[in-house]
């Protein structure tokens, strides 16, 4: 296992996939703001919510890349295709799975449940992340993708 590049590379993917997801959020394709989302677990104010979300989504980014880097060390490879596969094994499971249960377990985060006497202030992502717009699933595949794909090319480097 190539614990170096496991670090740096998890790092850099991360920070793609983040990027991807900012830009689509900022060129209006898409309502979900991931740090928002995460930061919000730990605290109420937008703007530290933002500074921790960011920072919590790079440990997870370290942790899935920890499981991307395992999967290539297992298969004696690793490529920027075999990457993208992940990307969309990873995807899926987030957009299908991770999301929908979100509602549950997070403490800001309104459910479909909730009813009107609701005091979250974060809507539920839904089946897809659909609620924060029809364009969020294309452009979180996509996200993924560049992650899967910039950690199967840079390990692949080493």
């Amino acid at each position: 296992m190539d614990w170096f590049g496991w670090a740096i590379f998890g790092l850099v993917a991360t920070s793609a996939l983040t990027a991807v997801m900012i830009t689509a959020q900022l060129a209006g394709l898409t309502r979900l703001d991931l740090p928002l989302v995460l930061g919000t677990l730990v605290t109420e104010d937008p703007d530290r919510a933002r500074a921790a979300g960011f920072l919590i989504h790079l440990v997870v980014g370290q942790v899935f890349a920890l499981g991307y880097a395992t999967v290539f060390a297992l298969l004696h490879r690793a490529t920027w295709w075999l990457g993208g596969l992940l990307g969309l094994l990873h995807v899926a499971v987030a957009l299908m799975v991770l999301l929908p249960v979100l509602p549950g377990l997070h403490p800001r985060m309104a459910s479909h449940r909730a009813g009107p006497a609701s005091r979250a202030v974060l809507e539920p992502p839904g089946l897809l992340a659909l609620n924060y717009g029809v364009q969020t699933p294309a452009v979180t595949i996509a996200a993924h993708l560049v992650y899967g794909a910039v950690l199967g090319l840079l390990l692949q480097a080493r």
